[in-house]
């Protein structure tokens, strides 16, 4: 019964939990991990405007996409979201978004994105992944495969068994190791629309090929960035971007345009 067709990616999904309780324990974990580090603030560092601006057009680009092709269902969903992009001063390559628009950027991802084309390929495929329930779909699975017993949209705040479910896909420091990476589907669904999105946001979406190789070669021969634990970047993965890129490009539109 919890089966059902994404609006997003149009994919059979199954979904378990309710989005307002995942918004809602989202919030309290984007509170405690921004208490907990170093965010920079907007008004005097230029690259945390670039996350604002970039972050902020990602999500514009999003609504303006479903609206052109009357997907009610996720425009709907899109009014519950209650959007922040924030950078922090932190060297892991990294950047992530939880349910309901919590959108956190590292710095030390700007070296290898190096420009704003490229930000906006990174935001939305982590943003895809929220507006998809990509999310939700990996902690349905993850409560399945623990026998764990879910009733309609329990409420899984302060219960010890469904917080560390959560934590396990949404805490900022699962990366290596997780519990319950996003899956192959999951990835080229995020590339896809997320490469969409950003073109429709005004940015060249060609950047997605420059910047996913720079991702592969930041990693060289030693241990990959965290950012590539769970975002493999291969070839692959960059095929199947340059296989998308026509769609992509009919939505571009250089920033400043008419």
């Amino acid at each position: 019964m919890a089966c059902s067709k994404n609006a997003v990616t149009g994919r059979k999904q199954l979904k378990l939990f309710g989005e307002a309780t995942l918004q809602q324990m989202a919030v309290t974990e984007y509170k405690s991990f921004l208490s907990q580090n170093q965010v920079l603030s907007e008004t005097v560092n230029k690259d945390a405007e670039m996350v604002q601006r970039v972050g902020s057009r990602i999500a514009k680009a999003i609504k303006d996409y479903y609206t052109q092709q009357g997907n009610q269902a996720v425009l709907k969903d899109l009014e519950t979201y209650k959007w922040e992009f924030n950078l922090v001063n932190n060297k892991e390559v990294n950047a992530w978004c939880m349910p309901g628009g919590k959108v956190v950027v590292y710095t030390g991802l700007l070296p290898i994105t190096q420009n704003e084309a490229a930000l906006a390929i990174v935001l939305g495929h982590e943003i895809t992944h929220a507006v998809a329930h990509h999310g939700n779909e990996r902690m349905s699975q993850g409560a399945v495969a623990q026998g764990l017993e879910i009733v309609g949209n329990i409420a899984t705040a302060n219960n010890p068994k469904y917080n560390t479910l959560f934590n396990s896909v949404f805490a900022p420091g699962a990366q290596v190791g997780v519990l319950l990476p996003n899956g192959r589907n999951q990835e080229l669904e995020a590339d896809h629309f997320g490469l969409n999105f950003a073109a429709m946001a005004g940015y060249n979406p060609r950047e997605a090929i420059s910047f996913w190789k720079r991702m592969a070669a930041a990693g060289g021969n030693q241990k990959p960035p965290e950012f590539l634990s769970t975002h493999p970047s291969d070839e692959k993965r960059i095929a199947a971007l340059e296989n998308r890129m026509n769609e992509a490009l009919g939505y571009y539109k250089p920033v400043g345009s008419k």
